[in-house]
């Protein structure tokens, strides 16, 4: 497939990835890598919150995974390294799951662990700005899918889509990514994938998207 860069030339809306607080993420990886293991997770595996009953946490150092709700199987959020999985959700990990969108490397460790290296340390600060980036997202995903038109939703992942990991965004269909993350139905997201496409708002090769072109705000 022939790709090049690419440039939104449309007033993109703000996404929470902007917000990513890579400072506050490596200085808690700084700490607690030294005393967690490392493997590497492959394309479509879930990513494992317990060893032995014992409630892990993991540390994604490259690729990406997608953090998906149990029983529907809707995608609330995707995340790229690097990233500290399971330290927002330690209440609620039964009602979550993460799979990984590419072959990824990881590191784990027991989650009680990270929590004390936390307190020993004096990292509260770096750990709030973490969990309030990884809330925010979810937040910010479940409330544009529960409040948006058919359009809305698809402008905006669309944007989401530009901006994966090329070796995500490459693999993916757009359609196949929206309908993963939304409520909305396979038949109209074609129809109005199609027609953003004839109108040259778009550009796509067999499904995958390419370029995003002046997408209006209303359709």
């Amino acid at each position: 497939m022939n790709t090049r860069m690419v440039t939104i030339n449309t007033d993109p809306m703000k996404s929470g990835q902007a917000l990513k607080p890579y400072t506050d993420i490596n200085k808690l990886m700084n700490y607690v890598l030294p005393f967690s293991e490392r493997m590497t997770i492959n394309k479509g595996d879930i990513v494992q919150y317990y060893e032995a009953d014992i409630r892990q946490c993991l540390v994604l150092l490259s690729g990406s995974v997608a953090l998906h709700r149990r029983g529907d199987s809707v995608v609330l959020n995707s995340e790229s390294a690097p990233f500290i999985l399971g330290v927002s959700s330690q209440y609620c990990s039964e009602h979550l799951y993460a799979r990984a969108l590419e072959t990824s490397d990881v590191a784990c460790l027991p989650m009680e662990l990270f929590n004390q290296i936390v307190t020993n340390e004096g990292l509260w600060e770096h750990f709030a700005k973490l969990l309030i980036y990884a809330v925010s997202r979810v937040y910010e995903h479940c409330s544009q899918i529960a409040q948006l038109s058919a359009y809305d939703i698809i402008r905006l992942q669309l944007v989401e889509l530009l901006q994966e990991p090329e070796a995500v965004r490459l693999n993916t269909t757009a359609a196949a990514y929206i309908k993963s993350r939304t409520y909305l139905s396979r038949s109209g997201i074609m129809r109005i994938l199609s027609e953003l496409r004839t109108g040259g708002y778009i550009a796509m090769q067999r499904g995958v998207l390419l370029d995003i072109h002046h997408l209006p705000q209303k359709y």
